[in-house]
């Protein structure tokens, strides 16, 4: 057995095993995120509502749903 038998045996190898580790996540995957989506919904606070300012008798609210640093600002007027 040469150098060339040996890394193409290698390579041949290499290939089988990825080929074999991307079938397995594929059929094993969905099941695994679903009880991760899961376990997130469980985890994840309702909502956070905060009052930062009034325009024109409103009051400005700031809401945050997720962790991020994304937030959605809104009018509340009690009329």
């Amino acid at each position: 057995m040469n150098r060339n038998d040996y890394a193409r045996a290698v390579l041949l190898g290499v290939v089988v095993g990825m080929s074999f580790l991307t079938l397995f996540y594929m059929v094993f995957a969905p099941y695994t995120s679903q009880e991760v989506q899961e376990v997130q919904k469980q985890s994840q606070p309702k909502g956070n509502f905060t009052v930062v300012d009034t325009y024109k008798e409103c009051d400005v609210v700031r809401w945050q749903y997720s962790m991020l640093a994304e937030y959605k600002y809104f009018l509340h007027c009690d009329k």
